[in-house]
């Protein structure tokens, strides 16, 4: 599905996060693994993949990053997550990975992210907005000249992230969700739902 030009979107079914990629050159979130196979595929007949170099994860949640290091060795991508989440991802700590009736898949973070940070692409700069409560390190992406908002799990269509979970914190997700209201939003591209455009 493309919402906004240059902007695709995999996955979004069952437990499977929405997957973005961006330009052909940047893969935000991953999936589970469980349909890498297929989604390689579906990859391979839309794209040049292998000018995907950054794998970005918004956070370590397992529906995010279980097949981020299947997609980091077929592509030889880098992976970048916040500098709280390096950690987790490479130990698979707070993965919560036992919810999807799996184990942890660890990966090696090349990039680490923090707030203000670049991703840019050929049409696309965006900034890393921390928006801690979800997990500690949760992350944002905000495209300010096209008013883009990756928002992984911390803002829905509907809704907000939960908190409850292990590394969560009612009062961060609170203060986050404040942090988004100063920015100017027309498109939000959240980790899971359909996306939401105005308002």
């Amino acid at each position: 599905m493309n919402i906004v030009k240059g902007i695709d979107t995999l996955g979004g079914v069952d437990q499977e996060p929405n997957i973005y990629i961006i330009d052909g050159e940047l893969l935000v979130d991953a999936g589970t693994g469980f349909f890498f196979t297929e989604m390689k595929k579906q990859m391979e007949s839309r794209y040049d993949c292998y000018k995907i170099k950054t794998i970005v994860n918004t956070h370590c949640h397992f529906d995010h990053s279980g097949a981020t290091k299947k997609f980091r060795d077929w592509l030889k991508a880098s992976v970048a997550a916040h500098e709280d989440e390096k950690e987790l991802l490479e130990t698979g700590k707070f993965t919560m990975s036992e919810m999807f009736g799996s184990q942890p898949k660890i990966v090696t973070v090349n990039r680490v992210l923090r707030e203000g940070s670049t991703l840019k692409t050929k049409n696309f700069s965006f900034t890393v907005i921390h928006t801690p409560g979800h997990t500690p390190g949760s992350i944002c992406l905000y495209e300010p000249g096209k008013r883009i908002l990756l928002s992984g799990d911390t803002l829905f269509e509907g809704g907000v992230g939960r908190f409850d979970l292990p590394g969560g914190n009612k009062q961060q997700m609170l203060e986050s969700l404040n942090k988004l209201l100063g920015y100017n939003i027309q498109y939000l591209m959240p980790g899971h739902g359909p996306p939401k455009i105005g308002g």
